[in-house]
């Protein structure tokens, strides 16, 4: 396989997952073999970047575009908003299915839960799971149900409501797993992107898993998740089509720690999911292409999810339908993956948001990253957990890095594409859509 090749791709994307969670980043107490197998078969990323919460980052991913750019770097989305991904956006499955890909989504969709903002409508060509957020369930304050039960949803249809959540992350990769086997011998290639519901809290877990990890509840789940990695690895094999796929491993966020064991853990990095420092941007992400992707090597360049729409695109051989008439914050980092260890990042810097969408921070390729609010400079080379200001010793890389904060702040404003905003449906009990009343 080269990389002119069409590979497959498979993205396995966790939810709250932390930079210290997996055995390849340090974990001592989390036995995961089939991640650890990918980044010894592959690279790993050491300095790969998120968003600090679960809409924005699916956005970004989505769009290869800053989720303020697309209208939805603000909090999360509710069960019956009015909001979602524009209609006019062109996500990833949409730029692959111009290159002939099939296309699933499984799992966690959070970026609207009616049409048009469903998975369905933006390029996938079939979807299975919960729209939204597990812990979005009903529950009762001042005497109302403020949400409707949790639906598992097939296309556009609930299937199930409030589903066993112990069997979701065997029941995502069954699907996943059946999605390969159908399409591996197929003319075209295929794109199945499996975004887990766990391990956001609520933790769930199914029975052979629990109680098997050093790690606690937490643990159990990532290992129930590494698990179902090894499956998807084996049907690649058995299919004889491992040499075809480019697999991805990687998290929306850094760990929730307000949630404390059922968290997550950020090994070495600051603070966690909703913050604007490394623990809540900064995540594990694991690629491996065998035949291209070099084995067992480590990428220490600046990379982001946003980069992963360009790349995908120039990989499928459709760059040319990345629109040209919007700004598009990703990066081509193919180079990344056919030679990680000596190519250097085609980033020049990265913008650090806070929850509530507000831009809090900006880092540059060199690993020197500055909060204005503050007035600190970390050195994120030399101090990963950002524990040193060294604002008054580099004053010169503080000024460059405020001034071009201020132009992404301005150009954030000033180049933004409208949210979608359409009333609809959303999911309720008895199947299909119909309106939520709250």
């Amino acid at each position: 396989m080269s990389i002119e090749d069409r590979p497959n791709i498979l993205l396995v994307f966790t939810d709250d997952q932390g930079y210290g969670d997996l055995g390849c980043y340090g974990s001592p107490y989390i036995d995961t073999p089939n991640v650890d197998r990918l980044a010894n078969e592959g690279v790993r990323y050491t300095d790969f970047q998120a968003a600090p919460i679960c809409t924005p980052s699916r956005a970004a991913l989505m769009t290869g575009s800053y989720a303020a750019r697309v209208g939805l770097a603000n909090g999360v989305l509710f069960p019956g908003d009015d909001h979602g991904l524009a209609e006019n956006e062109i996500t990833i499955a949409e730029l692959l299915s111009r290159a002939g890909y099939a296309t699933t989504a499984i799992g966690k969709w959070h970026l609207g839960d009616h049409h048009p903002f469903l998975p369905t409508d933006h390029g996938f060509d079939s979807y299975f799971g919960i729209p939204y957020s597990n812990d979005m369930r009903p529950n009762n304050v001042h005497g109302k149900d403020v949400h409707p039960p949790l639906p598992l949803v097939r296309e556009d249809t609930v299937v199930e409501t409030e589903p066993d959540q112990r069997t979701l992350t065997e029941r995502y990769t069954d699907e996943a797993v059946s999605f390969i086997e159908e399409h591996a011998q197929r003319e075209h290639p295929f794109f199945c992107y499996l975004a887990h519901t766990m391990p956001h809290v609520p933790l769930h877990v199914s029975e052979p898993f629990e109680g098997g990890s050093y790690g606690g509840l937490y643990g159990d789940v990532i290992e129930e998740v590494d698990h179902g990695v090894g499956r998807l690895l084996e049907m690649l094999e058995e299919e004889g089509i491992e040499d075809d796929t480019l697999v991805v491993y990687t998290s929306d966020n850094g760990p929730w720690l307000r949630m404390g064991h059922d968290g997550g853990n950020a090994g070495p990095l600051r603070d966690g999911k909703a913050t604007a420092y490394e623990g809540g941007h900064r995540v594990p992400a694991i690629a491996r292409w065998p035949g291209v992707v070099p084995e067992d090597t480590v990428c220490r360049e600046l990379a982001t999810t946003m980069d992963l729409l360009p790349t995908f695109a120039t990989l499928a051989g459709v760059a040319h339908e990345i629109p040209s008439d919007r700004t598009i914050d990703g990066v081509n980092i193919s180079r990344l993956l056919t030679d990680p260890e000596t190519s250097d990042s085609p980033r020049e810097d990265f913008g650090y948001f806070g929850s509530n969408g507000e831009l809090r921070a900006i880092r540059n390729a060199e690993g020197y990253k500055y909060f204005p609010q503050e007035d600190e400079l970390y050195d994120l080379h030399r101090d990963v957990s950002e524990r040193v200001d060294i604002r008054d010793e580099e004053p010169a890389k503080a000024d460059a890095l405020a001034e071009r904060f201020t132009q992404l702040q301005s150009d954030l404003k000033h180049n933004c594409r409208p949210v979608g905003d359409v009333p609809g449906p959303a999911f309720t009990e008895r199947g299909g859509t119909t309106p939520h009343d709250t």
